[in-house]
């Protein structure tokens, strides 16, 4: 009797291990769609033999950046000034994003393919602050449970960026809506910065300090998409 019910207390272990590893790949879903968004955008400047490698590589990237982001940078998400900065970074990349490499010399499709992963990995520790508390709240720190379930999610990542990047090559002018999504995160992410929230409610109350934030996402869409096109005269001039 006793063994028979270590046996199923061991199968619903193992049962429940899988199924919070399925919640890992859904939160992924559902949240790494801006992930998507940064590949396909990455990767739509490299020749169509380089975009595969481009795509794999940024999704494994993604994969192994988001363990580590949960194992130790985690932790520093409360602390003031952290996603204001990075909040500022993720600006940039999404205003280099707009703006076409300079046409004046060749660049090597390795060196290309490392700008690619540069880029990815960048915006997904900038990114990856919402997803990461999701995850770690499923994985209640089993580290093995963490590190399957975004090993899993790999797959869906790089069809997202494969289906935008269709989409991209398709509807160019979809390659300014992925920029205007990332200034929106951008925004988002430095009117919900610890020290940002408690500098607008001692001025302004909780109340209308709570309204900033969309405020501030819709000012980073329309900064990023003014950034964008006025770096794009200036190459272009």
């Amino acid at each position: 009797m006793g063994g028979g019910a270590e046996i199923g207390s061991g199968a619903l272990e193992h049962a429940a291990f899988w199924i919070a590893a399925l919640e890992i790949v859904v939160v992924n879903l559902l949240l790494s769609g801006d992930n998507a968004v940064v590949i396909a955008m990455a990767c739509r400047a490299l020749p169509p033999r380089q975009r595969l490698w481009g795509m794999a590589i940024g999704g494994g990237t993604a994969a192994i950046v988001r363990i580590i982001f949960a194992a130790i940078i985690a932790p520093l998400m409360a602390l003031p000034y952290f996603k204001l900065i990075g909040g500022l970074a993720l600006f940039y990349i999404a205003v280099k994003l707009l703006v076409p490499e300079n046409s004046g010399r060749e660049i090597e499709p390795a060196a290309r393919l490392w700008r690619v992963v540069r880029i990815v990995a960048i915006a997904d520790i900038i990114m990856g602050f919402d997803n990461i508390i999701a995850i770690v709240g499923v994985a209640r720190g089993n580290v093995a449970l963490l590190v399957i379930g975004l090993v899993l999610s790999i797959p869906i990542i790089l069809a997202g960026a494969a289906l935008v990047m269709a989409l991209l090559d398709r509807f160019p002018i979809l390659v300014w809506a992925g920029a205007a999504l990332l200034g929106w995160i951008a925004g988002e992410m430095v009117a919900t910065d610890p020290a940002v929230v408690s500098y607008l409610t001692a001025r302004l109350g909780a109340s209308v300090a709570g309204q900033i934030e969309i405020a501030a996402a819709i000012a980073g869409m329309l900064l990023v998409i003014a950034a964008g096109a006025l770096l794009r005269r200036v190459r272009v001039d």
